[in-house]
């Protein structure tokens, strides 16, 4: 006999009402059949908005992305608009990316939108996730939806909502938008769509968000610098197919080429087994290309071009990928020395990172008396420093995840704009008869050698999100008091919002919002963090350790510690 859980089985009840169609109610009957594990998985809790917005797999039921949970979500959306823009003409402009079912997902929540007399601007094909950032600004829109679900596998797709700012959600709005939605029953969604009020959207937005990449990425490169740059570029099967080429010729570069088996947008991203920059591996057919084609750089980014890859020629002539680390204090330094020789630093402006990622940005901001910032892992929180500090001005900000932010225009991490931004670098860098690892040494000897690690610990399901929890409450009940022969002298618990100072036992607040992450730093100056996924299920351990010493010996020491580090934690 087959148990399924009381509580699921309630929930399942519900889809089998008429309300949904035949094609998922019979899904369902064959799941209680013959998969009730996959059944569980599939309806025991509803899918919640974590740092990227809604993000799972496509399928029936509570757990999974499908046209109700989302048509769900957009009737919630279409309340709060209502309560908070009484007797405006609410606007909404959606994209989409390569995913399947993305296009398809996308229309479901146009008419939604429509249904509830919200007008929508709907891209007419795929597009990357920064211009849907740029275009909720640029046509004056009340808030903006992209259906992606970043790198995640094939199986998955996702939903982010982003403000009249061009950020996305962040609290009090999350908050309030999630009571909306959970206050609906599935049939409380409006799905008679009104497609009389749904625009296309196509080349207007495209050649404005084009010029705005170009006017932010470009800082008086010389046309023979460019001319000189031979560079790599893959899409590995994503939207950036569609921007970063066009941005790259315009602005100048004509010396590039695409690897072309990875060119074509595909939701399968066949020739990778994660079309994920950070991970190595996404970049081997780039790689091999530059090493055929004598290129100076490879730049590839994810589906939806939110996050980009870099790799440049080492002193031995061999492609050498950059950490997400890496890039971002090579993209910060080269900003700030740009504003210093324009003479536009004058106090009031500042750059920003996150809690898990490498502190090298904040003594290079401090360096050129530039203010730092720092939020919760996210490019919503640098998007809502720009909103909260309205009298400073934003040059640059990243997180260690790849993702890059040139300016203000785009309130999100923006693969096009910072595409452009590292020709640039290596374009002039070159030019100089240097290069951009040279340039990533001489920051390095300036300010002290820092190394980064990630650890992802894979925990699928209900049972893996019971681990994870686990995990996190017995890092808080039985802290560490030392981590590889170093003494923890200071814990940060972001959940309780509070810092303890293992060295006298005073506790102070914190001054971020609340999040289940916990900072550990030990008295060599390492730091160690750890934090469950808001979007996949894992639980992510960050390290980072350094020497003030940059000579021969530094990496091997440095890698040496990380290694120790990942032992004492027993996490590999």
């Amino acid at each position: 006999m087959i148990y399924v859980d009381p509580n699921t089985l309630e929930r399942v009840n519900k889809w089998l009402t008429p309300f949904f169609d035949s094609e998922t109610q019979r899904t369902i009957k064959e799941m209680i059949a013959h998969d009730p594990k996959g059944l569980e998985d599939s309806f025991y809790k509803d899918l919640a908005f974590g740092t990227g917005g809604m993000r799972g797999i496509m399928g029936v039921g509570d757990n999974r992305i499908n046209k109700y949970t989302l048509g769900r979500n957009t009737q919630g959306l279409s309340n709060y608009l209502k309560k908070q823009f009484t007797g405006e003409t609410l606007k909404v402009a959606i994209a989409y990316d390569c995913r399947h079912n993305s296009k398809e997902l996308a229309q479901t929540v146009a008419e939604v939108f429509t249904a509830n007399d919200i007008q929508v601007y709907l891209f007419s094909e795929l597009r990357p996730t920064p211009e849907l950032s740029f275009a909720v600004r640029h046509l004056e829109c009340h808030c903006g939806i992209v259906l992606t679900a970043s790198h995640n596998p094939p199986q998955y797709n996702g939903y982010k909502v982003y403000w009249q700012d061009g950020g996305q959600l962040v609290p009090p709005q999350d908050g309030e938008i999630i009571s909306e939605i959970n206050a609906l029953e599935y049939t409380d969604i409006n799905f008679d769509a009104n497609n009389s009020l749904i625009t296309t959207l196509d080349a207007e937005v495209d050649t404005a968000f084009a010029s705005a990449s170009i006017k932010n990425g470009s800082f008086n490169t010389p046309q023979a610098a460019k001319d000189n740059l031979k560079i790599v570029f893959t899409s590995l099967h994503g939207t950036s197919i569609t921007m970063i080429p066009r941005v790259l010729e315009s602005a100048g570069y004509k010396n590039f080429s695409i690897v072309a088996k990875q060119a074509e947008p595909d939701g399968d991203f066949p020739t990778v087994k994660s079309p994920n920059p950070e991970e190595p591996e996404a970049l081997d057919m780039a790689l091999r290309q530059a090493e055929r084609e004598g290129a100076d750089i490879v730049i590839g980014t994810d589906p939806d071009c939110d996050r980009l890859g870099i790799a440049v020629r080492n002193p031995e002539g061999k492609m050498t990928l950059l950490n997400g680390n890496q890039a971002m204090v090579l993209k910060t330094h080269f900003l700030l020395q740009q504003w210093e020789r324009a003479g536009k630093l004058d106090g009031r402006q500042f750059v920003a990172s996150t809690i898990v990622s490498t502190p090298m940005v904040r003594i290079v901001a401090e360096d050129f008396n530039v203010r730092y910032k720092e939020g919760l892992t996210g490019f919503k929180w640098i998007a809502k420093m720009v909103k909260d500090f309205p009298n400073l001005e934003f040059i640059g900000g990243g997180e260690e995840s790849f993702g890059y932010m040139v300016g203000d225009f785009v309130r999100d991490k923006d693969a096009v704009t910072a595409t452009l931004l590292a020709c640039e670098i290596a374009a002039q860098k070159k030019a100089l008869g240097t290069s951009l690892y040279h340039y990533l040494q001489d920051i390095y000897t300036r300010y002290g050698y820092y190394e980064e690690h990630l650890v992802s610990l894979v925990k699928e399901g209900k049972q893996g999100a019971e681990e994870i929890a686990k995990m996190m409450h017995e890092l808080r009940e039985n802290p560490f008091t030392e981590i590889a022969d170093s003494k923890v002298v200071r814990i940060e618990d972001y959940q309780k919002g509070e810092a303890r100072n293992l060295e006298d036992g005073s506790t102070s607040a914190l001054d971020i919002p609340t999040s289940n992450v916990l900072i550990y730093y030990t008295e060599d100056g390492s730091k160690i963090a750890a934090r469950p996924s808001g979007t996949e299920p894992k639980i992510k351990f960050y390290m980072s350790v350094n020497t003030k010493e940059y000579d021969a010996n530094a990496a091997t020491v440095l890698h040496k510690k990380i290694d120790s580090i990942v032992t004492y934690l027993n996490i590999r």
